[in-house]
């Protein structure tokens, strides 16, 4: 087994801003100061930060554009503070389910924030991500050639026995929104746009081969691409993050099923709290992993992703 010793770029990082505590579910400390901290103490070179789910809600529910600019302006602040340490995927006010406001956030997110990328949850609302509203939105991520980070966020479904939806009904809906990215067509006409998954795609890669062989069986007219290995392929397209998904026989089969190039480091900090983030990173400490493979994992694949912080 390789001793670990790389540094790591952590994709899945959450930022709690001021103006999202409100929303933002279980009482979660966050501060930049202590979460630098953790960063240091797990080896966590920097970290792309974003807003998790349920992500911000519509205008109606005191949320929409005003907050979305109120959460990127304060998480762009922290970037600009610290370049080094911190990145930014920018929030987009989905769930208003306008276009048009969204693509304001986009183009002042990339141009006046810098963000490195922006992030979706995996439902707006109700609204899938493949849906044919989202096409103007994915034709300028795509001119933009821009990182997309997916979180997933709850479902209509009620949750199982007082679960949290986080537990099951999470990597159902990252699932759910990946396959309806790739047979709506989005991936296959969106090539520049590179899409993150978070921890591991959920189901995704357990499932890919019953998704790509059942799909053109049952519902072939409805899709696109319509065959096992355009819809195979379109599932491989995805980046996919480690956190709270480093079981070894999970690491086996997500690096057996994904790109080269497309398995990237995430702690799901701050909400898998210390003892999450100490049990899955301790995992991945313990994987059978080489060591070219352990350093491609934690930092060299991201860096692919955002130049800007390769070592």
């Amino acid at each position: 087994m390789a001793t670990p010793t790389s540094d790591r770029l952590d994709v899945h990082h959450h930022v709690i801003p001021p103006a999202f505590e409100r929303f933002a579910g279980p009482s979660t400390q966050w501060s930049a100061a202590s979460t630098l901290s953790w960063m240091d103490d797990h080896r966590v070179a920097a970290a792309v930060m974003s807003v998790s789910a349920p992500g911000l809600p519509s205008a109606a529910d005191e949320g929409g554009p005003r907050l979305t600019r109120e959460i990127n302006e304060f998480t762009a602040e922290l970037v600009k503070n610290r370049p080094d340490r911190f990145g930014h995927f920018a929030s987009l006010p989905m769930a208003d389910h306008d276009p048009a406001s969204v693509l304001d956030e986009v183009g002042y997110a990339f141009d006046t924030l810098q963000a490195d990328g922006v992030v979706l949850m995996s439902n707006a609302v109700g609204i899938y991500l493949g849906d044919r509203l989202w096409e103007p939105v994915w034709e300028e991520l795509d001119r933009r050639q821009a990182v997309v980070f997916i979180h997933p966020t709850a479902t209509g479904l009620r949750p199982l026995h007082g679960l949290s939806p986080a537990v099951v009904d999470f990597p159902f809906d990252t699932a759910r929104t990946a396959v309806d990215l790739v047979v709506s067509g989005v991936m296959h006409r969106h090539r520049h746009v590179k899409v993150i998954l978070s921890h591991a795609g959920g189901f995704l890669p357990y499932a890919a081969q019953r998704f790509a062989g059942i799909i053109p069986v049952l519902s072939s007219p409805k899709s696109t691409p319509t065959t096992p290995d355009a819809i195979l392929a379109g599932l491989k397209r995805f980046y996919f993050d480690t956190a709270l998904s480093t079981g070894h026989d999970a690491l086996k089969l997500l690096a057996s099923f994904a790109e080269p190039g497309h398995v990237l480091y995430g702690s799901d900090w701050p909400y898998a709290g210390t003892a999450g983030t100490a049990y899955f990173n301790h995992l991945l400490d313990t994987a059978d992993l080489t060591q070219s493979d352990r350093e491609a994992i934690e930092h060299r694949n991201a860096e692919l992703l955002f130049p800007r912080f390769a070592t």
